[in-house]
């Protein structure tokens, strides 16, 4: 799947990356400058990732970004100045057209991922979708979410795996989910970061572990994604969002020096 100058799902690996939500245009900043300057540096694809808004929190004081019309003209200014391509959500299909004037990639959050209406919305502006998988599916049932936004004349499609839930506030990976997912055609993704959250765990936010943040990218390059997710942040503890699942920016470089080496094992 081609995406500006590289093609996603072939023999080089790429990552999306970048803070959980907008917080400031200093950390967009150094959180781009410092992931473009580490990617360059490995030969990885880069696509820069962070929300405008994250509608889906645990409570209503919770932080949820600048809105669509400041987010967008932040993550514009950060395209433009580091010249990455850009991958946000959408949360109504009223959203699609205006998010596609800035994004490359539109997401579909994991709770919207069976809205038919906001899949065919993001369908229509041409962009690649990229469809998270709910952590109330089995992966075979990505097949006919794919299959809405084929159908609405888009097979510009990627499928993403962000852990399955297990019992209470809690997330399993079944590895199993990616080379299933890959057999409907589409690239896979691994959002590594969202796979150690701890939905609602804290009352009145989200918990997280990122100590199993590298174990899970490396057993998911092992299994054959063809891209990686992760949030990060330069201080993930003080983040206003998803911060106990984010990565520090210091350590995303040696981490994704190991994944690009067994994506290259794996790819040989």
């Amino acid at each position: 799947m081609k995406l500006n100058d590289f093609e996603i799902g072939k023999d080089k690996l790429t990552i999306l990356a970048g803070p959980c939500v907008i917080e400031s245009m200093d950390i967009l900043d150094e959180t781009a400058r410092g992931l473009k300057d580490i990617t360059e540096k490995l030969g990885i694809n880069f696509v820069f990732k962070s929300s405008f808004d994250k509608a889906n929190r645990s409570s209503l004081n919770s932080f949820r970004g600048p809105g669509i019309e400041k987010g967008l003209e932040m993550l514009s200014e950060i395209k433009s100045k580091y010249n990455v391509p850009i991958v946000t959500d959408i949360h109504t299909p009223e959203q699609a057209q205006i998010v596609a004037q800035v994004a490359d990639i539109i997401q579909i959050p994991a709770f919207l991922c069976r809205q038919t209406d906001l899949l065919v919305a993001a369908a229509k502006t041409g962009k690649i979708v990229n469809i998270k998988k709910g952590q109330f599916l089995a992966p075979e049932q990505m097949k006919e979410l794919a299959k809405k936004v084929s159908d609405s004349g888009n097979d510009r499609i990627m499928l993403t795996d962000r852990g399955t839930s297990f019992g209470y506030n809690n997330l399993v990976v079944d590895f199993r989910g990616i080379p299933i997912m890959k057999s409907f055609g589409y690239p896979v993704v691994f959002d590594a970061t969202h796979s150690v959250q701890l939905p609602g765990a804290q009352g009145n936010c989200s918990g997280g572990d990122r100590r199993f943040v590298p174990v899970l990218a490396k057993s998911a390059m092992a299994a054959g994604a063809d891209v990686l997710f992760f949030e990060v942040h330069p201080e993930p503890d003080k983040a206003l969002c998803d911060g106990p699942n984010m990565i520090a920016l210091n350590d995303a470089e040696n981490l994704f020096k190991v994944c690009k080496q067994i994506f290259e094992v794996v790819r040989s």
